[in-house]
């Protein structure tokens, strides 16, 4: 009883941290959608660190595949939004 308590604290705190990083992205860094696919796949992301942190076998092993995907995720989305962001820069132009 007392792992299913932990477990959903897990759960609890990690979803007020990904609220507050929805919250603090100001729109005119990141869209909405991507700034809440970051912040969705953070919130995956300390879920698998507690399932790789697990004593069973099966469980460090499914958690560690779903620490690398949600890495991947983060990084991957990080890398398009920086992407996005160039598109918005002004040309300089030649004088």
């Amino acid at each position: 009883m007392s792992n299913l308590i932990e477990l959903l604290y897990v759960l609890v705190l990690a979803g007020f941290v990904g609220f507050e990083v929805i919250k603090k992205v100001t729109p005119t860094l990141h869209t909405p959608l991507m700034s809440a696919t970051n912040a969705i796949s953070g919130i995956s992301l300390v879920g698998s660190l507690v399932a790789a942190g697990s004593s069973h076998q099966v469980s460090q092993i499914l958690g560690f595949v779903a620490v690398t995907a949600a890495t991947i995720n983060v990084v991957g989305g990080f890398l398009i939004t920086e992407r996005m962001l160039k598109m918005f820069k002004r040309k300089e132009r030649k004088s």
